[in-house]
């Protein structure tokens, strides 16, 4: 019989074990085998896995999967019993191999984890070398990196102020993380290298540093009228006086002119603005951020770099163009900073596309140190025109097009701190009008020297001279 719906042999007195046969009729939909005295395990596969224990109840002898575990010595259960003891040792020894493997394998990673930890620790120690004596550890430098004391961000890393306590004030430069396996330090070897062995009044004075495996904090001494160009180009320009721009344009001057002259070897700064000149209390300038200084071995001698390091605006032509870079490019950023002093602009941006101060202030003069009242700064209120009209012109000497034309550092300290003499009358301070014009028809005052007055002056003094009034004569160094 193959097809059955609903098999009842209930109440027959059935004894024996169910046919595992019947398990196999897949159109059975129920039965019922209760009450009889049958015995073994009922079957658990095919239409018995549907059925519940109401249909086998009043059979003491059944057991399976609705009836409760069979005993020891039923038909049918002893093969079975014996057959899981062996899967039972099987599986137990599987199971102490996977442990076994897993613990070795544990083992392993936590060694890997202890000796990676160790590693990150020994990163994480902070080492502060001391180029003088300190009264603070590298604890109390890491204690000032906090969001508030921020003064400063940029390409080279970001600046915090920060007080030491011994009441000391700081700035501390942290130089961007350094990649692993990365040989770009981001200019602090270079920094190190240089302000780690010069000693000057107008260079910035490198404390120390803190380092570890990743990261590279540099502790300067603390300036708190904070960059030239920040003075110069934000809300406190007007405060900076005339005699206050041209004590710190000699001042950078000197700076410069030691590292060019009396370093050995010679180092280029090849990033001089007026952002990495910093004022001190007293606004006395001190060059900073060295981070693309480069030693050069012989003097007057140029190197190629491999790309342009400099700030736009600054950048001397020959290094744009072929890449070789000398002293002289420092001299011509140098000029470019005088241009700000005397015009409190910026080197671009203000001048339209693809014009610069330089560019602006030779077509504005004409070239001319007579004409420098078109371009002076108008928060200038009175200027004592022969100094102005001498630093333009000094200007002008470093931002020439050639650079064997441009003086050296040491030639351009000297032209700053040799002021020509005003006769009496001329050496009057004269109004600035802000319209480019002296609201004084005053001349600059006469310099020694031992050249010729040009044609071009003689025939100036002939026009605007009268025979009672002194000759104005041209300033020329």
């Amino acid at each position: 019989m193959r097809i059955l719906n609903y098999l009842n042999l209930s109440r027959n007195h059935l004894d024996g074990e169910i046919p595992p046969s019947i398990a196999t009729m897949q159109s059975l939909t129920a039965v019922d085998f209760s009450y009889n005295n049958l015995s073994g395990l009922v079957p658990g596969t095919g239409q018995f896995s549907y059925f519940n224990a109401t249909s086998f109840v009043g059979n003491p002898g059944l057991c399976g999967p609705y009836l409760g575990p069979c005993s020891a010595g039923i038909a049918g259960t002893d093969h079975t019993a014996h057959g899981h003891g062996g899967l039972s040792n099987t599986v137990k020894l599987l199971i102490v191999l996977g442990l076994l493997i897993c613990s070795i394998a544990f083992a392993a990673v936590a060694i890997l984890k202890a000796r990676s930890l160790k590693k990150a620790s020994e990163a994480r120690v902070w080492k502060l070398t001391a180029f003088q004596r300190l009264d603070f550890t590298s604890d109390d430098v890491l204690d000032c990196l906090k969001e508030e004391n921020i003064i400063g961000k940029g390409g080279a890393g970001i600046v915090y102020k920060g007080a030491m306590p011994n009441g000391e004030l700081v700035a501390v430069k942290r130089l961007p993380a350094m990649g692993r396996g990365s040989s770009h330090d981001h200019g602090f070897s270079a920094e190190i290298q240089t302000l780690g062995r010069i000693r000057h009044r107008h260079i910035v004075r490198l404390l120390g540093f803190c380092s570890n495996n990743e990261t590279n904090l540099l502790v300067y001494e603390y300036m708190p009228n904070g960059s030239l160009g920040e003075m110069l180009h934000g809300k406190k320009g007007g405060h900076l006086h005339w005699n206050t721009r041209y004590n710190i344009a000699i001042e950078a001057a000197k700076g410069l002119c030691y590292l060019h002259h009396d370093c050995s070897p010679l180092i280029l700064h090849r990033d001089v603005k007026s952002n990495n000149i910093l004022l001190d209390s007293n606004f006395e300038a001190h060059v900073a951020d060295f981070g693309l200084a480069k030693f050069l071995q012989d003097s007057g001698a140029s190197e190629c770099m491999s790309a342009i390091a400099g700030s736009y605006g600054y950048i001397a032509p020959e290094y744009a163009y072929t890449l070789k870079v000398d002293e002289k490019s420092d001299v011509y950023s140098f000029g470019v900073v005088l241009l700000e002093l005397v015009t409190g602009r910026k080197p671009v941006g203000e001048f339209g596309d693809g014009v610069d101060i330089v560019q602006w202030a030779k077509m504005m003069t004409d070239s001319s140190k007579e004409q420098v009242m078109k371009i002076l700064d108008p928060r200038l209120s009175t200027v004592p025109l022969h100094e102005v009209m001498h630093v333009f012109y000094v200007a002008l000497l470093c931002t020439e097009e050639q650079s064997v034309q441009r003086p050296t550092m040491r030639e351009v300290v000297q032209i700053l701190s040799e002021l020509p003499k005003p006769s009496t009358k001329q050496g009057e301070e004269v109004p600035n009008s802000g319209d480019g014009s002296a609201s004084s028809p005053l001349h600059p005052a006469p310099v020694g020297t031992n050249e010729a007055p040009t044609v071009e002056a003689r025939d100036q003094q002939q026009q605007t001279s009268s025979p009672s009034s002194p000759p104005p004569d041209l300033i020329s160094i």
